[in-house]
C-alpha cells in the first residue's frame, strides 16, 4: 500500500522573540515593494512544524474558536479539521458540502489529493475562516459553495449565500472577516468568471470582476460594497471597525475601504507590496500581518503590464494552471510575511532564506506571543 503523503503545508509557530530581535532599525515606508532594502529578509527560523497527514493539500486560512481551542483549517478534500493540542493530532470537525456521504455512507470526497481538484465543485474547497465569538458559529468562505456557516458542534455546513449576488455569480468565494460588534460578515468574491482551480488564468488575464460583499445575519441583507477588484483576496477589519483592508492579489497591493467616520465610502491604496498578497490578519500588537504567496519577479511584472499576453496564453491548448504549478516548483516560491502599521507603514518582515524551504505563505496569525502561519 502506498504510504500516505504528508501535507506539504505545515503550520509554523515562531516565537516573537526570535524575530523581534532582528527587526531593530527598520525604517517604515508605505511603499514596501523593495523589502530587501531593510536588511531583515532572513529572519525566519522554524520553531516547530505540525504536518497534516490527511492525504490532502493546501490549507489556506486558520481560526481559533471563542474558547481558544484550535486552530481550525480547511483542506483540499472539503473538510474542516481541528488541532487538538493536548492529544497532538488533527480531527475532523466539519465539511462544507453535503456531497461527502454516498449511498453506502462512505465519504466519496476523500482519496488521493491529486484527484481533489476534479471534485472541488462537488466536495467544496474551504478557504477563509472566522468564528462569530457571540454565537460560536464558524463562518467559511468556500470557493465553490459560497458563504457557509457551521454550528459550534461541527457537522455539515449550512449554505448562507451560494447564488448570484446582484446578478453576478460567486465563482470564487475567497476570504472573510466578521465585525464582532454586529455580527456582519464581510467577504470577497475573487472573480465572477474564473473558479479557484483556474486562479492562474484569473491573474494572467487581469480579470477585474472581484467584489467585496457584506452579509448581515440578523436581516439576511446582502450588499455589494466594492466592484471591479483585480483578484479580491484577503480581508481584515480594523480594530474599531472603521475600515476594512482588501488584498488585490494581481496588483500586489492592499486597499483600504472606509466603513465609518466622515471618510465612509472612500477607497484608497493602503500599501504597495513586493509580491502577491493573500490573507490579512490583525496583530494584537497593532497593525496587520499579510501573507505574501510569492515575490513578483520582473518577468511576471512585465507580462502583467500587457494583459493581451495573458489572454493569449490562456487560449493555448494546455493546462495553464498545471504549467504554472510545475514552473513554480522548479523555481521555488519566495513567500514572506510582513506586518504593516494602521497607516500602511512597514514594521516587520518574516522570510526564510537559510533553511532552504522556499515556499509560499498564505496566512499568518499572531496569538499569545506566537506567530502561526501556513506554508505551502
Amino acid at each position: 500500500m502506498r504510504p500516505k503523503l504528508h501535507l506539504t503545508a505545515a503550520i509554523v509557530a515562531v516565537f516573537m522573540t526570535a524575530w523581534l530581535a532582528y527587526n531593530r532599525g527598520v525604517t517604515p515606508s508605505k511603499d514596501v515593494t523593495e523589502t530587501s532594502a531593510f536588511g531583515v529578509s532572513d529572519v525566519w527560523q522554524y520553531e516547530s512544524m505540525v504536518p497534516i497527514d490527511n492525504d490532502a493539500v493546501g490549507p489556506e486560512s486558520l481560526a481559533f474558536d471563542p474558547n481558544g481551542e484550535g486552530p481550525y483549517t480547511g483542506i483540499s478534500n472539503g473538510h474542516i479539521i481541528k488541532w487538538h493540542r493536548h492529544e497532538n493530532r488533527w480531527v475532523d470537525f466539519a465539511v462544507t458540502s453535503s456531497s461527502h456521504r454516498g449511498d453506502d455512507d462512505v465519504d466519496e470526497c476523500r482519496g488521493p489529493y491529486k484527484e481533489h481538484p476534479k471534485k472541488e465543485h462537488i466536495c467544496g474547497r474551504p478557504l477563509g475562516l472566522c468564528f462569530n465569538v457571540a454565537s460560536g458559529q464558524l463562518y467559511v468562505a468556500d470557493a465553490y459553495m459560497g458563504l457557509v456557516v457551521i454550528e459550534s458542534t461541527g457537522g455539515i455546513a449550512r449554505k448562507v449565500i451560494s447564488h448570484a449576488v446582484e446578478g453576478q455569480p460567486l465563482a470564487f468565494t475567497n476570504s472573510l472577516d466578521i465585525d464582532q460588534r454586529t455580527g456582519a460578515v464581510y467577504f470577497t468574491s475573487s472573480s465572477s468568471k474564473y473558479e479557484r482551480r483556474n486562479y492562474v488564468s484569473l491573474i494572467l488575464t487581469g480579470d477585474s470582476s472581484g467584489r467585496l460583499i457584506k452579509y448581515e445575519p440578523k436581516s439576511e441583507q446582502v450588499n455589494v460594497l466594492l466592484n471591479n477588484l483585480t483578484f479580491a483576496n484577503g480581508v481584515a477589519l480594523s480594530k474599531n471597525g472603521n475600515y476594512i483592508l482588501i488584498s488585490e492579489t494581481t496588483k500586489c497591493r492592499i486597499l483600504r475601504y472606509w466603513l465609518e467616520t466622515p471618510k465612509a465610502g472612500t477607497l484608497e491604496v493602503f500599501a504597495n507590496l513586493p509580491g502577491f498578497p493573500d490573507n490579512i490578519k490583525r496583530s494584537p500588537r497593532g497593525g496587520f500581518w499579510v501573507g505574501i504567496n510569492s515575490r513578483r519577479g520582473k518577468f511576471i511584472q512585465w507580462m502583467l503590464s500587457y494583459p493581451w499576453i495573458g489572454k493569449g496564453l490562456v487560449m493555448l491548448p494546455l493546462d495553464i494552471t498545471k504549467t504554472y504549478s510545475y514552473l513554480a516548483k522548479v523555481k521555488g516560491s519566495t513567500g514572506l510575511a510582513i506586518r504593516l502599521s494602521e497607516e500602511g507603514d512597514l514594521l516587520e518582515i518574516v522570510e526564510d532564506h537559510k533553511s532552504g524551504n522556499r515556499r509560499s505563505i498564505s496566512e499568518v496569525e499572531e496569538r499569545d506571543g506566537v506567530l502561526w502561519g501556513w506554508i505551502n
